[in-house]
C-alpha cells in the first residue's frame, strides 16, 4: 500500500508541476484540422510576408553590392590632378593603390596638345592600356590591339587608340600618321578606334611609356574608381589627399551622385514593397482569426462557462497566432531563400549569397505580425459571453 500510495503520490506531483503543455498542444493542433481552410490561408498569409521581408532583407545588400559593381563599370568616381597642372610623383599609382588596398583601381593619365603633319592640333593622351580597358569597360574599341608594330624602318611605328573624330584629323584612311611636339617627332599607326560620344573621340591615346619617351612628362592625372558606399568613398577621398598631399582630389559628381541616388530609390523601393506585402499580409491574417472567432464562439464560451478566465483564453488565441507565424516563418524563409537567388540570376547573372542571420529578424517579425493581427479578434474574444452563447442566442 505504502509502494502504491507514493507511486500515486509521484504522478500527482508531476501532473501538478507540469502546465499541460500536451494538452495546450492538443488543443492548437486540432483549432488547425478542423479548421483547415482558415489555417491555411492564414498561413499561406504569413509565408508571402516572411517571404518577401527575406527576399527582400536577402537582396539588400547583394544588390547594394551589384550595382556598385555595375556603376564602376562606367569609369572613375574620383580624379586625382596634379595642382595647377603639375606633374604627379612617378609612384602615384602605387600610393594610390595601398590606399585602395584592392577595392578599386587607378589609371594614370598625360595629356599633351601635339600638331599634326599639316599643323593642326591634336589631344594627345598617355595611358595603360590594360587598366582602361577594365576601368572603361564602356568604351567602344575596335581593331586589334597592338602595342608595336614592325616595319622596314629602323625605329617601327607605335600603335596607338585613335578617337572616331580625330581620326578624321589626322588619318581618315586609318594609316600611319606623325605627330610632333616640341620638335620631337613620333611616328605613329592606328592599332584601334575609340567611339564614345564624349571628348576621347577627339583624341588620340598611346601607351604610356612611349608617351613618357616622346614627350619627357610624367602622368598629370589619376582616375580613380573606389569601390564602397558614399560614407566609404569620402573616406578614401581624405586618405587620398594624405598620400597624395600634391594633388588635388575631385569626385565625379555624375557617378557618385547617380550612384547615390539609384541606391537610395532601389532601397526606397525594397522598403515599400516589402512593407506593402507584409501589410496586405497582416490584412489577411486578422481577417481569418476574425471569422477563426466567430466560429469558434461555443468552444470558447465552453471553455469560459468550465472556469477559463479571460487572460487563458486570450493567452490560449494569441499562442495559435504566434504559432501561425512561426510556422508561417520557417516556410517563407525558405522560400524567399528560393526567391532572392532567382532574382539573383534573372537580374544579375550571378548568384545572392543566403543569409540565414536573418532568420531570427524574419521570425521576431512573423510573430509580431501574427500577434499584432490578433489584437481585434482577442478584443471581440472578451465580449464572448457563456451563457448567450450557449443557449444559442
Amino acid at each position: 500500500m505504502t509502494t502504491q500510495a507514493s507511486a500515486a503520490d509521484s504522478v500527482v506531483a508531476r501532473r501538478s508541476g507540469s502546465p499541460h503543455t500536451s494538452m495546450f498542444v492538443r488543443m492548437l493542433l486540432r483549432a488547425a484540422v478542423l479548421r483547415r481552410g482558415r489555417a491555411a490561408s492564414a498561413l499561406l498569409a504569413m509565408v508571402v510576408a516572411a517571404a518577401v521581408a527575406t527576399a527582400m532583407m536577402n537582396l539588400y545588400v547583394d544588390v547594394q553590392a551589384k550595382l556598385r559593381k555595375e556603376f564602376r563599370s562606367y569609369g572613375a568616381n574620383l580624379v586625382v590632378v596634379g595642382k595647377d597642372g603639375a606633374s604627379l610623383p612617378p609612384d602615384a599609382v602605387s600610393r594610390a593603390e595601398q590606399v585602395l588596398a584592392g577595392k578599386g583601381m587607378a589609371v594614370p593619365f598625360a595629356y599633351v596638345v601635339a600638331r599634326t603633319a599639316n599643323g593642326q592640333s591634336i589631344v594627345v593622351a598617355g595611358t595603360d592600356f590594360d587598366r582602361v580597358r577594365t576601368l572603361d569597360a564602356w568604351w567602344k574599341i575596335t581593331g586589334t590591339i597592338s602595342l608595336h608594330v614592325d616595319d622596314s624602318s629602323d625605329k617601327p611605328p607605335t600603335s596607338a587608340w585613335i578617337g572616331v573624330r580625330a581620326a578624321s584629323v589626322v588619318s581618315p584612311k586609318l594609316e600611319p600618321f606623325d605627330l610632333t611636339f616640341q620638335g620631337r617627332t613620333i611616328h605613329l599607326v592606328p592599332a584601334s578606334q575609340i567611339q564614345t560620344g564624349a571628348s576621347e573621340d577627339s583624341r588620340i591615346y598611346l601607351p604610356l611609356s612611349d608617351f613618357v619617351a616622346w614627350t619627357e612628362l610624367n602622368p598629370t592625372t589619376l582616375e580613380v574608381a573606389a569601390n564602397g558606399s558614399p560614407e566609404e568613398v569620402n573616406a578614401t577621398m581624405q586618405q587620398l589627399v594624405q598620400a597624395l598631399p600634391g594633388a588635388e582630389i575631385h569626385p565625379v559628381r555624375q557617378i557618385v551622385e547617380g550612384e547615390a541616388r539609384v541606391l537610395g530609390k532601389t532601397r526606397s523601393t525594397l522598403y515599400a514593397s516589402a512593407i506593402l506585402i507584409i501589410l496586405t499580409s497582416a490584412l489577411c491574417v486578422l481577417a481569418t482569426l476574425t471569422g477563426w472567432v466567430f466560429d469558434r464562439r461555443k468552444d470558447f464560451a465552453i471553455m469560459k462557462a468550465l472556469g477559463a478566465s479571460e487572460r487563458l483564453v486570450s493567452g490560449f488565441f494569441a499562442a495559435e497566432a504566434a504559432a501561425l507565424g512561426a510556422v508561417g516563418a520557417v516556410f517563407g524563409f525558405m522560400l524567399g531563400i528560393a526567391i532572392a537567388i532567382w532574382i539573383g540570376h534573372a537580374n544579375f547573372h550571378a548568384p545572392v549569397v543566403p543569409r540565414f542571420s536573418v532568420f531570427p529578424y524574419v521570425l521576431a517579425g512573423s510573430i509580431a505580425v501574427a500577434l499584432l493581427s490578433a489584437l481585434v479578434p482577442m478584443s471581440l474574444l472578451r465580449r464572448v459571453q457563456p451563457a448567450i452563447i450557449l443557449k444559442g442566442e
